[in-house]
């Protein structure tokens, strides 16, 4: 029988539980940690002699947790020590070894070298949609910039080559773009594509899609008159907002159109909000487009489950 140490019979018994440790509560059941240790097991260091890896679910755990605290390796390894929560959530003793911030970095790196987050996205969106929460009916599309560190000031005297600049308004901004499409029900994720922010939004816009839309929804960055009459013929209602002419004022039909939409567009800030501004992914990690997708796809991959973590809950 595994004895109870004093400090976990303490924190058993202390009159409130903090945010942090309601929501690593909540996400710990939702999310589907069988389905996606399976997508790791196979590349992941078997035991043998010597010195034993952690198990699998305790590295995929504090990996999430990164993501959540936008903690780097070594951070999260301090974390780790001075939050029983989060030693709790990775399943890790008062008294047990913590993974140093090399083991979390190599956990990262297997991660990234067999492309996995994409997997973990991929496995999350027929989670949902078994479930009935992930819809096919229609797509909103959008993107978000995330920016990248624009000085020269490092050790290669230069910028990173992969990150771009982009006007939007009268700003300019340096980094890579984040283009998503969402179910037009709970605004749920089912694609991302990452690109340096100089790439159009419309550019990207069919990869997007799923192929089984009865709408598409966007902003005037998606318009395009071709691809409207396309998707039309197909029988696709599009939905995007309306742009004026050159020249030329919105007609009040128009403006009327674009207002119609609105609320349904905008279930795809949902996400935007939980990515960016609860768990704080607004700069770059990392150096390069690749690294960064990787952890995008884990990102978005949270968030859906996030979003619906209360219907999650209850079913």
């Amino acid at each position: 029988m595994k004895t109870v140490s004093f400090a976990n019979l303490v924190y058993d018994n202390k009159k409130k539980k903090t945010k942090r440790q309601k929501f690593l509560e909540e996400m710990d059941q939702v999310i589907p940690w069988e389905a996606l240790s399976k997508i790791i097991e196979k590349y992941y260091p078997k035991a043998r002699n010597g010195r034993h890896p952690f198990p699998l679910l305790t590295m995929l755990r504090i990996y999430f947790m990164q993501q959540w605290y936008a903690l780097s390796d070594p951070a999260m390894e301090d974390a780790l020590y001075e939050s029983e929560s989060m030693r709790r959530f990775a399943r890790i003793d008062f008294d047990g070894v913590v993974p140093d911030e090399t083991t979390i970095l190599n956990f990262r790196h297997l991660l990234e070298k067999h492309r996995l987050t994409k997997q973990i996205f991929e496995s999350t969106k027929r989670y949902l949609t078994e479930r009935g929460l992930l819809l096919r009916e229609g797509t909103i599309v959008d993107a978000t910039i995330i920016n990248a560190p624009s000085s020269t000031k490092n050790q290669e005297k230069s910028r990173d080559k992969e990150m771009k600049q982009t006007k939007k308004g009268n700003q300019w901004y340096f980094g890579m773009k984040a283009h998503i499409g969402t179910d037009t029900g709970r605004g749920l994720v089912h694609s991302v594509v990452v690109t340096s922010a100089a790439v159009h939004d419309s550019r990207v816009m069919d990869q997007l899609l799923h192929g089984e839309e009865r709408a598409i929804y966007g902003d005037k960055a998606y318009t395009n008159e071709k691809k409207k009459q396309e998707y039309e013929s197909d029988g696709v209602a599009w939905c995007v907002k309306r742009k004026a002419e050159i020249g030329r004022q919105l007609t009040q039909e128009a403006k009327d159109f674009n207002q119609k939409q609105g609320p349904i567009r905008a279930k795809v800030e949902h996400v935007f909000l939980v990515v960016k501004h609860l768990w704080n992914y607004r700069k770059v990690r990392y150096k390069g487009l690749f690294k960064n997708e990787t952890q995008v796809y884990s990102l978005f991959s949270l968030a859906n489950l996030y979003l619906v973590r209360n219907t999650l809950q209850t079913q």
